[in-house]
């Protein structure tokens, strides 16, 4: 447990001493935010507001967590190593989107299909890790019911969908200053806790490994909370596709690696509505040529356009993940 709680410290006092190297970097190399031309007409003023911060969450996140790693590291089975590549492969793919935005000067990155083509291949090899690994399987478990569901082969797909899923799910929210930041927070310090529970069940090098996670979700939350530091609203810096990617591979890598994927239902409800508004609006777009459900998706965007401001947007999907991720660790510990 102490080793957890100097994980987020060290991680928020690092990413406040980076955060005032990294933002006169971004702006000195011109990355500044492309506002979407569909966005509300509030986010015009963002235009050009540093991005790519998400490479302090990465840098302060991963080099606190391997400092801390405890043991050998196991190129095979270390737990910690496998989520850090995930994350970091889907990093990369926001990076080369946020790339693209800044080159064309506009709000149009890498293609979906591009995208997708880069996610599920590292969504498929995640996957069978998950499914070769002697303390992980083809097993969930199955909350507040206290059961194992053995999916067999068909883990691999599953588990690709909800890693592709998640990722761009993450990537959806980080549409308002410091709501990503935030949420993220609450869920990393949730998986830690129950990374922890895992690891308390646990014997050998399976519970060693699972403290390792445990002290990476710290890293997670305290390098979170260090960037909000520049992210609130009005916010100084923006994650961009780099950091929200990175926090989304990293999330569902954790969940995977607990066998507890069902849970992110809960945990990452503020990124499911985001990704499910988003599916709902188009469909619908489509159907009825022309009409809308929402004022504009994802849906943080609809509440905005009803006037509710910003930060108080950020407050309520905060509160509702903080609520949730309760509710999760009593269906886990109970």
């Amino acid at each position: 447990m102490q080793r957890m709680i100097w994980a987020v410290l060290i991680a928020f006092v690092a990413s406040l001493a980076v955060g005032p190297i990294l933002l006169p970097v971004l702006r000195r190399l011109k990355f500044g935010q492309n506002v979407y031309e569909l966005a509300p007409k509030t986010h015009q003023k963002k235009q050009g507001t540093p991005t790519m911060g998400g490479w302090m969450i990465c840098i302060v996140g991963v080099a606190v967590a391997a400092a801390m790693h405890q043991g050998g590291w196991r190129i095979q089975t270390d737990m910690m190593l496998a989520a850090i590549l995930l994350s970091v492969g889907n990093l990369c793919v926001g990076f080369a989107d946020d790339m693209t935005k800044i080159r064309r000067k506009n709000n149009k990155g890498l293609s979906e299909k591009q995208k997708l083509v880069f996610q599920i291949a590292l969504g498929l090899a995640f996957a069978y890790y998950c499914f070769a690994h002697p303390h992980i399987g083809s097993s969930i478990i199955v909350p507040f019911l206290n059961v194992e569901w053995n999916l067999g082969w068909f883990y691999i797909p599953a588990a690709a969908f909800v890693i592709v899923a998640t990722a761009n799910s993450a990537n959806l929210l980080d549409g308002l200053d410091g709501l990503l930041g935030s949420v993220s927070l609450v869920d990393f310090a949730t998986f830690g806790l129950l990374a922890l529970f895992a690891a308390n069940a646990a014997q050998g090098e399976a519970q060693g490994n699972l403290l390792n996670v445990a002290v990476l979700c710290c890293a997670m939350a305290g390098a979170c909370m260090g960037f909000l530091r520049f992210n609130t609203y009005p916010a100084h810096m923006i994650m961009g596709d780099t950091g929200s990617m990175f926090i989304g591979g990293a999330m569902v890598a954790v969940a995977l690696m607990l066998r507890l994927p069902l849970l992110l239902v809960l945990i990452c409800f503020c990124m499911l509505i985001s990704s499910l508004s988003v599916i709902l609006q188009r469909l619908y777009f489509k159907r009825t040529h022309g009409k809308r459900i929402f004022k504009s998706s994802p849906l943080h965007h609809h509440f905005e356009l009803l006037g509710v401001p910003e930060s108080k947007i950020v407050a309520m999907y905060t509160i509702v993940t903080v609520l949730l991720c309760l509710l999760s660790l009593l269906g886990v510990s109970g």
